[in-house]
């Protein structure tokens, strides 16, 4: 008998969820071939053929005083996205992180009985219990990524499956180093510093800043450091222009993309906080999480805080594994010196090295098949 051919509905908001939706895609065309995709997605996903009615650029946007000037486009793109679902009515719409824009999207489309299911589950243990009313009123299921949450979100009469991270399979448990750095035009025996100034332009405007300055006191401190930013296409202009605005042009190197191969190969990273401190963690990389925000929205996001902790390296471990600089203590003296601190600390790098291993075991599941496999018991029920 011919598989049966199904039509998905599919937000991701950000470069993270688009790698996410990416890996998941790849398993969903195998157990429903013929599949079509559509919605909001990135390059990760329209290389595996989803069709974008909208770019994932648009949706790029964090804090709740920088959100204000895209919202009436922001909400005018998810009116009509909601029209657009309800007249195809795919058989599941899949909220790949973002929940500010996914989950009145989802409320509106599980009140019309399409199954909706939400990848990711909100930080509500961190910073956003609030939400969990929200995500019960609109999610069918819940894909969580951290082994603790179904049990957290069952006592909320949330359904959920662990299906691990998606990245802790795509990274390898042992990164190829040199390898990276012969893609990336780098010798082996040099010092290399990545920096990593976010994935969206509000990130970019307040964090690149900090991060160049800091960049250029590490440079007076080992004047042959190879500093290197990997940038997103839409964020790469900016990029280059706070790399010109620094007086740092020709001794930073900004690559397009290339996030992993630079993450793989640096000795150590100044990083943004969000999913990419969790790919360092993977890439088994020491680290310091720098992050800025409009103060109006970062005296907002502080009051919500519910750990003592905001990286994802430190709140999986449970401890500041790794230093946190944030809003005022994320200065280009603070972060300079935390980085060198890493580089003059060979045998505490070695020890994070190994508490991250076994961070990337924990994480480290079939994460395609679990989730398809509760997609699919979704589907038949």
């Amino acid at each position: 008998m011919e598989p049966r051919k199904l039509t998905f509905g599919m937000v991701a908001g950000e470069p993270s969820g688009d790698l996410l939706a990416g890996l998941l895609l790849d398993a969903l065309v195998v157990r429903w071939p013929g599949l079509q995709a559509v919605g909001i997605g990135g390059p990760q996903m329209l290389r595996r053929g989803f069709d974008a009615w909208w770019p994932q650029s648009l949706l790029a946007v964090r804090g709740y005083i920088e959100v204000l000037p895209h919202l009436f486009r922001l909400l005018s793109i998810r009116r009509e996205l909601g029209r657009r679902l309800l007249t195809s009515r795919p058989e599941v719409f899949i909220g790949i992180d973002a929940p500010d824009f996914n989950f009145g999207l989802e409320a509106r489309l599980k009140a019309a009985r399409i199954l909706t299911v939400h990848f990711v589950s909100p930080s509500f243990w961190a910073w956003r219990a609030g939400k969990l009313e929200k995500l019960r009123h609109c999610a069918d299921h819940v894909l969580c990524i951290f082994p603790f949450e179904p049990e957290l979100l069952a006592l909320h009469g949330i359904a959920a499956t662990y299906v691990g991270h998606p990245l802790a399979s795509v990274i390898p448990m042992v990164p190829d180093r040199l390898a990276a750095r012969a893609a990336l035009g780098l010798r082996p025996d040099e010092t290399v510093v990545a920096l990593l100034p976010g994935s969206r332009e509000s990130e970019v405007k307040y964090i690149a800043g900090p991060f160049l300055a800091a960049a250029r006191l590490i440079l007076q401190a080992r004047p042959s450091v190879r500093l290197v930013v990997p940038a997103l296409p839409f964020l790469r202009s900016a990029i280059e222009a706070s790399v010109s605005a620094s007086g740092l042009a020709g001794r930073v190197e900004v690559v397009a993309g290339q996030s992993h191969q630079v993450l793989a190969a640096c000795d150590v990273t100044l990083i943004a906080s969000g999913t990419a401190t969790l790919e360092a963690a993977l890439f088994k990389r020491p680290m310091v999480i720098g992050y800025r925000m409009n103060w109006i929205s970062w005296q907002i996001m502080r009051r919500r805080n519910l750990q003592p902790w905001v990286g994802l390296p430190n709140i999986l471990c449970r401890e500041f594994v790794v230093p946190e600089l944030l809003q005022g203590d994320a200065t280009p003296e603070a972060l300079a010196g935390a980085v060198l601190n890493w580089l003059d600390s060979p045998e505490k790098v070695r020890a994070l090295e190994q508490r991250f291993t076994s961070l990337h075991h924990e994480l480290r599941r079939d994460t395609a098949k679990l989730a398809t496999d509760a997609i699919e018991k979704l589907l038949a029920s």
